[in-house]
């Protein structure tokens, strides 16, 4: 086995494992398998941690992690597909910031993991053993990675913002009043 060998079977795995997880997470958003809420009931999670509109707000992000899992599971389209699997992450990433890092405390830790894995992908490539390859790289091109991440990184960065302004104002209106009247 050549080190090319070993390094397009270890981009296979990667991809698989980050995709995969990422491709069941959407579902639960977008359909309710695998324990998950549908549209519905994420869409009024979503809304409770301050994405707004919530229904649009779970259909964006169930289609970035169950479409982007997917497409970087069949190594097609990777600088898109980890581009907008890392934006639903980040974003997934500002909910649980605010319990610390670990997951066992409700923290970011598995969000950020997913989310530089899928960047990561987008950033090395496919690898041989992949759709992009195999269809000669026709929606996997150098160009694409910076484009991608950088189109994401804007849209995340507004999205996130937005939802921050939509808290402190929430946070704003059920302070109690310092004196009583």
């Amino acid at each position: 086995m050549t080190c090319y060998d070993r390094r397009d079977l270890g981009l296979l795995l990667l991809r698989l494992g980050t995709g995969g997880v990422l491709a069941a997470h959407g579902a639960q958003k977008l359909f309710g398998w695998f324990g998950g809420h549908g549209l519905e009931g994420t869409g009024q999670f979503m809304e409770s941690v301050g994405y707004a509109p919530g229904k649009a707000s779970a259909t964006a992000a169930g289609l970035a992690e169950a479409g982007g899992g997917t497409l970087l599971a069949l190594g097609l389209a990777t600088p898109a597909a980890g581009a907008a699997a890392a934006g639903a992450m980040a974003g997934a990433s500002a909910v649980h910031t605010p319990n610390g890092f670990f997951a066992a405390s409700g923290g970011y830790e598995h969000a950020a993991s997913l989310g530089l894995a899928a960047a990561g992908l987008a950033v090395a490539g496919p690898g041989r053993l992949s759709l992009d390859h195999a269809l000669g790289h026709t929606v996997d091109r150098n160009w694409m990675v910076p484009a991608a991440l950088g189109v994401t990184a804007a849209v995340t960065a507004v999205v996130v913002g937005l939802r921050n302004q939509r808290l402190r104002k929430r946070e704003e209106g059920e302070q109690e009043a310092l004196f009583e009247d």
